[in-house]
């Protein structure tokens, strides 16, 4: 049996730190949106759910064009994880594990997703993250099994609080990629990945 495994991309925030939207900054000819898109179909992924505010405004139109499934998250204002949320309440049926791909997370490459996909099928880790130098980065590979605690209610550091009960049977993986450690939250994250 072959373990199907989907990605959930959280674009519905309102990058306030960026001044920007941040789905839609360029990488290197490329938006945020597209890159992440493109890597994670090449690596594997498949479904990839994009979720995002408004489902006819440029963020949802970017998700489409790039062979995004787009998701709605009417309230944000939770953080990532209710994005995150949306998104697991809206896979198909058949799902073995997702990747958590935040869109401020736009330079790991498709060899990593390979790499996370191959570890889970491999071990069924319940979670399984990427590792450059020692530091654990994104994205990060739940197994359906998580979901549920995934979807709780009191969730007070997000999905990492799900990451924290599971470090001791993580499937850690080294990768050659130190993308898995970019995240561009501001205006000086962007120029230093970018200048």
């Amino acid at each position: 049996m072959i373990h199907r495994v989907a990605a959930i991309v959280p674009a519905a925030g309102r990058s306030s730190r960026m001044d920007s939207p941040k789905p839609l900054l360029d990488a290197g000819g490329r938006t945020f949106l597209a890159r992440i898109l493109t890597t994670l179909s090449s690596g594997g992924a498949d479904p990839s759910l994009v979720v995002v505010r408004d489902e006819d405004g440029p963020v949802a139109s970017e998700a489409r064009i790039h062979g995004g499934e787009v998701v709605v998250n009417p309230d944000p204002s939770p953080g990532p994880v209710s994005s995150l949320q949306a998104g697991i309440r809206a896979l198909p049926e058949g799902i073995s594990a997702i990747l958590f791909s935040p869109v401020d997370h736009p330079l790991y490459s498709s060899a990593t997703v390979e790499a996370l996909i191959r570890g889970f099928r491999e071990t069924g880790a319940p979670l399984v993250v990427p590792a450059f130098d020692g530091w654990r980065g994104h994205p990060v590979l739940f197994h359906s099994r998580l979901f549920p605690e995934l979807l709780e209610d009191q969730l007070p550091e997000g999905a990492r609080t799900v990451v924290r009960r599971y470090l001791d049977t993580r499937l850690q993986l080294p990768v050659n990629d130190p993308g898995i450690l970019a995240d561009i939250d501001t205006p000086e994250d962007y120029r230093k990945h970018f200048s």
